[in-house]
């Protein structure tokens, strides 16, 4: 919906945003050749990483980031392929991949999609091998649940091991159901509401939230969710985990 007079539901802050797609701005992305990309979270925001959307019209490819660089990719719409090595992988909606630094791919569409984007710098740890890539889908993951009350779960999508540095989830909310405390911690998150709706709570700030909207959390942004409406609420959330603070 076109909104007129200045108006969005986005609000940037020191320690969070809220980007609603009332304020996407289109923009050219290196190595998305052909693809319109929505950058939604950056180090120009304060973030230690990048998040965009990508939209690719059938046939459209994407190509490696620097070698420093380890990108994690979920299809929210249409199929791509993933050559990574000489393998080539199929992603339909809801499949996932985290691929390495320095690890030689390339992303073809199938068919016009969108996906979800997001890179960082790795953080290697001493004496840890190097991270393997995963492939995978979100179906395929076993729901763990985190609350008495059963209406929250947890899909985890990599590996919990020393090597990965990051933890990419997807929290499943049942009507009524929310997270147990305020978190308030050293380490940031990005998020996309996936389905449903409700309130979250960022700093001493309230937002009501939808389908579509990115969350940005910094370091130590007391941080709640509350599903609301009759439908389940789903969100993909990252983390930098499993690293000393005063690393890197």
């Amino acid at each position: 919906m076109r909104r007129q007079f200045g108006e969005t539901r986005s609000v940037i802050a020191q320690r969070h945003a809220l980007i609603s797609a009332d304020s996407h701005e289109v923009t050219p992305m290196p190595n998305w050749p052909g693809s319109r990309i929505v950058v939604v979270i950056s180090p120009q925001m304060g973030a230690g990483f990048s998040q965009f959307l990508a939209e690719m019209p059938e046939g459209a490819k994407a190509l490696a980031p620097a070698d420093v660089i380890e990108r994690f990719v979920l299809v929210l719409e249409g199929a791509v392929t993933l050559d990574l090595d000489g393998a080539v992988h199929q992603l339909l909606p809801e499949g996932y991949a985290l691929v390495p630094a320095g690890v030689a791919h390339e992303i073809r569409a199938t068919k016009a999609s969108r996906l979800v984007v997001l890179e960082k710098a790795f953080m290697p740890l001493d004496g840890a091998e190097h991270p393997e890539p995963v492939v995978g889908s979100v179906e395929a993951q076993p729901r763990r649940p985190m609350s008495d009350d059963g209406l929250l779960a947890v899909r985890k999508l990599l590996p919990l091991e020393e090597r990965f540095d990051c933890e990419v989830n997807v929290m499943e909310f049942q009507p009524g159901g929310s997270l147990p405390y305020v978190e308030t911690h050293f380490v940031e998150h990005g998020l996309l509401m996936l389905n449903g709706g409700g309130v979250y709570r960022l700093d001493d700030d309230w937002y009501s939230v939808a389908q579509g909207d990115v969350i940005w959390m910094g370091p130590y942004c007391p941080q709640w969710f509350g599903a609301l409406g009759a439908t389940p609420a789903r969100y993909l959330i990252y983390k930098n985990w499993n690293r000393d603070p005063l690393a890197g």
